[in-house]
């Protein structure tokens, strides 16, 4: 008989220990603290998606870019250049996420562009998803 053993991270393991801090920073306090890393890598993909590159300081190419394709033309191309740039990005700085599916809406009129964001996390099996909503 076969099983189908999942990986527990750790830090997992104690629930009243924090891992990281949500977004957006709205909380009572500013940062609301995330307990699992379920929740805090999800939040680190919204951040590594909201962000342009040579925005960190130290790290000039972390970053998805996507800011930099906000006032042009949504074409095909452009949403193809975005889909590389996610793809690539995601590749390099969280390999452990495999991108189950990746979707565009573009609204030319409006200047609107929903990004649909699926993926599965490579040790653990979890799977989770993410809507970002861009509107130039």
């Amino acid at each position: 008989m076969a099983y189908n053993l999942r990986n527990i991270n750790v830090l997992d393991l104690r629930p009243s220990t924090g891992v990281g801090v949500a977004l957006p920073f709205n909380a009572p306090g500013v940062f609301r603290t995330v307990y699992t890393t379920k929740e805090q890598l999800k939040y680190n993909i919204i951040n590594f998606l909201l962000t342009n590159k040579r925005e960190r300081i130290f790290n000039p190419t972390f970053g998805a870019d996507i800011r930099s394709k906000l006032f042009e033309q949504l074409t095909q191309d452009t949403v193809d250049g975005l889909d590389n740039l996610i793809r690539t990005g995601i590749e390099r700085y969280f390999p452990n996420v495999v991108i189950t599916n990746l979707t565009f809406n573009a609204d030319p009129d409006k200047n609107l562009l929903v990004i649909q964001f699926s993926y599965t996390i490579n040790n653990t099996g979890e799977s989770d998803n993410i809507i970002i909503d861009i509107n130039g």
